[in-house]
């Protein structure tokens, strides 16, 4: 079988491919590809694995499936294209991190300076149909995401795990290593944003403890393009 990762990835996920859930999971995408739009391209679909390898991963950000809108996902949880208009719930997360690290605003919601510096930007579900959020919800993507997490969990780094809403709160039960930390509040969504995600200071949070932990910080600030 051809690599699929140009990382360490490999290694760790190689024989999930083989397993009867993904393989199924696959008839489904080859499908839903040929007969439907989908996001993101077929391309992108692990781009978050490519730009994040499992030894340099510092902080895991868990979204739930990728935008559905045209031009949006490129597999990374939040993260939109260069040249798309800014969503939502990522204008209130530079909002927080203005107000907490004194981040300017860019102008772009591109979020792979983050992903290059270890932040791992991972959604539960990968894939999506055009127009219809949670259209690929329970296929077979949360059995490959979930493995993930628990691999990230028996790492030997330690690890910032941020679980923005509900959702992403309910995969806490899958990080059980005490040598990592892991930061919850309300999703930055415009419709919960102001129940607690605002001044949640995430993102110090996070650099405190990986500079306790003798890791570089992040440089949160997105440049403007």
């Amino acid at each position: 079988m051809a690599a699929i990762f140009n990382n360490d990835w490999q290694n760790y996920l190689q024989d999930e491919f083989a397993k009867d859930y993904y393989t199924s999971l696959k008839k489904f995408l080859i499908a839903e590809y040929k007969n439907y739009k989908i996001f993101p391209d077929m391309y992108e679909i692990f781009n978050c694995l490519h730009y994040t390898s499992f030894a340099e991963t510092k902080v895991v950000i868990i979204g739930q499936d990728p935008y559905h809108e045209e031009g949006q996902a490129h597999g990374l949880s939040f993260s939109v294209k260069p040249g798309i208009d800014i969503p939502p719930s990522l204008y209130n997360i530079y909002k927080e991190l203005k107000d907490d690290v004194g981040c300017f605003i860019p102008n772009n919601g591109c979020l792979v300076p983050w992903a290059k510096q270890g932040v791992l930007l991972l959604n539960a579900v990968l894939t999506v149909r055009a127009h219809l959020a949670a259209s690929h919800k329970d296929k077979g993507w949360e059995k490959f995401t979930d493995n993930i997490i628990n691999l990230l969990n028996h790492s030997d780094n330690n690890i910032v795990f941020i679980l923005w809403g509900s959702f992403a709160q309910s995969k806490s039960e899958l990080i059980t290593n005490p040598r990592h930390l892991i930061i919850k509040s309300p999703h930055p969504s415009p419709l919960s944003a102001h129940r607690g995600f605002f001044k949640s200071k995430p993102f110090s949070k996070t650099n405190e403890f990986l500079l306790k932990s003798g890791y570089s910080p992040i440089d949160w600030q997105i440049p403007d393009l």
